[in-house]
């Protein structure tokens, strides 16, 4: 572990406290989309769970969707009655998580964010997310996932 950035070691940390086995990797290269993450690992890219920060209602909101699929926010704020969601700045992003666009954990943060986790993602066995930088990703299961978030599952297409 003593090879992880600081902010990989922080989400590192919290998946041991959920009880979450699976290991940081570090790619040489940046797998900031879905589609790099899947390349560099060899999988479907339905089978990342991209992290996307959004701001609803005056507060972060962090959706885990699909690789394979765009947030529908309209469609997702109906869902979750709520006025508007639309994507995080920068600024909002790295304040709510303490990670940077493209390397978002779904945990690690500097407070438990509110959390939809895309239903599309129990499809798979095994899903892969950020590890808190954009050359870090760990695998886990869709049950682990929601576990760990705490989060809403429903359709987020």
């Amino acid at each position: 572990m003593a090879e992880l950035p600081a902010r990989s070691r922080l989400v590192h940390d919290a998946l041991r406290a959920a009880g979450i086995t699976g290991e940081i990797v570090v790619l040489p290269d940046a797998a900031s989309t879905a589609a790099l993450a899947a390349a560099a690992l060899g999988i479907e890219v339905g089978a990342i769970a991209n992290s996307l920060v959004f701001w609803s209602d005056g507060a972060p909101l962090l959706v885990m969707t699909s690789g394979a699929h765009r947030v529908d926010t309209a469609a997702l704020a109906e869902r979750l009655g709520r006025e508007r969601i639309a994507r995080a700045t920068v600024d909002q992003v790295r304040e709510a998580t303490g990670q940077a666009i493209g390397g978002v954990a779904p945990t690690g943060h500097p407070a438990p964010l509110v959390t939809v986790v895309d239903e599309d993602l129990a499809a798979f066995a095994e899903i892969w997310a950020a590890g808190g930088t954009p050359h870090t990703v760990f695998p886990l299961t869709f049950d682990e996932l929601v576990a760990l978030t705490g989060g809403t599952v429903m359709k987020v297409d």
